[in-house]
């Protein structure tokens, strides 16, 4: 084994050596090709960007497409930048979109800004890195693009430097990003199904663009890159320790036995009767799908109702001892009963825990890091004031909190594999 994955490593260090060298001679062909694949670098806007029409369309945009949450540090202005986020090859700094004409995209053209949403490449023809999910943004439309951008040079100019990024070698170069962008992405206008509604097209225009939801509910392979085959099939969020569960299989977060207005009860408020959402999730309704307006919303609902069915792959159960399952049900009683209910049916607004999606999934992940760190659905319109469940890291050891986790996987029907001590310490 260890010979095995020697040779590999050899095998892999070689061929990103010779993709290496070879993406260092072209790059400057690729930039100097700029503008020639199709984009329209050097085209002038044909619309009044300050039309209020258009900045309020684009507002809306904006928000849909939850370009604040990267976009705004914390304690920092709107869309000034400057947030760090964390990735598995370093630390990616965003970038200051306000209208500043120095820090920002002030001296920018429409032509520019479509460069970066729909191509990745900056208005100097730089390659931006995929923490930016120009790799989803590519499917949204120019006249959309257009309007965001007007939106975004009405904002306050807020006159901050971007900061550069702290990527690990080979990561912070030009050359590894084009080699990757060479393997993983290529711009894709999005394109609807003539054998489709005009609502699911809508959906899935908001779903697979604007709403990137790809760049979480993906798996990703080894370099990063979303696995894009295979669908919304749910994935581990790098660095956050959250399981974006599959939209596509009942077994985990697929929708599609849910009742149309449930599904968009759950988008507008972060809370329906079958489910509530918790981690990023709730940021992302916070943020973004509650402001969707009705006929999107409608769409959306539509689109994730209908994709197609996925039965998850579930491994034989690994139960856990008689010991562990008694410590489990006695923290249970002391902890949780009070708010879940005697035999986890929950109470008044707590969730029931008995055939709870989250609990029974594969993944124990989100289970773990919400008995860790507590959890709130979001505050929106029409559910102001939530319920949330306080945090147990500092009351439970590890081995308490898989016990307990272990006892409400197996308990009142439910039927999952054990919890180990391990899985609580690598999530913690």
């Amino acid at each position: 084994m260890k010979a095995m994955r020697f040779i590999g490593a050899k095998t892999l260090a070689f061929i990103m050596v010779v993709g290496m060298v070879v993406c260092v001679v072209g790059l400057a062909f690729v930039v100097s090709m700029n503008g020639q694949d199709g984009n329209p670098i050097g085209e002038s806007a044909s619309t009044d960007l300050s039309a209020p029409q258009l900045v309020q369309r684009g507002a809306y945009l904006v928000q849909v497409g939850n370009c604040a949450a990267c976009h705004t540090a914390r304690g920092g202005l709107p869309f000034a930048g400057g947030k760090s986020i964390d990735t598995p090859f370093g630390s990616v700094v965003t970038s200051n979109i306000t209208s500043d004409k120095l820090t920002g995209i002030g001296a920018w053209t429409a032509a520019d800004f479509w460069q970066s949403m729909h191509h990745g490449r900056s208005k100097d023809g730089r390659l931006l890195y995929p923490a930016f999910p120009y790799t989803e943004y590519t499917r949204i439309t120019r006249d959309d693009t257009d309007a965001m951008f007007a939106y975004l040079l009405s904002v306050q100019p807020v006159q901050q430097a971007n900061r550069p990024h702290a990527l690990k070698f080979p990561y912070n170069t030009q050359a590894a990003l084009a080699v990757w962008r060479a393997l993983f992405f290529s711009p894709e206008p999005f394109e609807p199904l003539k054998t489709q509604s005009d609502e699911w097209n809508r959906g899935a225009y908001l779903v697979k663009g604007l709403g990137h939801c790809q760049a979480c509910h993906a798996p990703r392979n080894m370099f990063g890159a979303t696995e894009s085959k295979l669908g919304l099939s749910g994935g581990l969020i790098p660095m956050q320790n959250w399981y974006a569960p599959s939209l596509s299989s009942p077994a985990e977060a697929g929708l599609q036995d849910w009742a149309l207005v449930d599904i968009m009860q759950l988008l507008k408020t972060g809370k329906a009767a079958n489910g509530s959402t918790l981690g990023p999730m709730a940021e992302v309704v916070f943020s973004s799908t509650q402001h969707l307006n009705p006929n999107d919303l409608k769409a959306m609902a539509h689109y994730l109702k209908e994709l197609p069915r996925q039965e998850s792959a579930q491994a034989k159960p690994k139960l856990a001892n008689a010991e562990g399952q008694q410590m489990g049900q006695s923290l249970y009683e002391d902890q949780c009963a009070s708010c879940h209910g005697d035999r986890g049916e929950g109470r008044g607004d707590y969730p029931a825990l008995a055939g709870n999606r989250t609990v029974t999934m594969h993944s124990s992940v989100n289970l773990v890091r919400i008995i860790l760190s507590g959890g709130f659905a979001p505050t929106t319109e029409d559910n102001p004031r939530p319920y949330g469940m306080p945090p147990f890291a500092h009351t439970l050891s590890d081995p308490e909190v898989a016990a307990v986790a272990t006892y409400v996987r197996n308990a009142w029907g439910n039927q999952a594999r054990a919890v180990m001590p391990l899985d609580v310490q690598k999530t913690r």
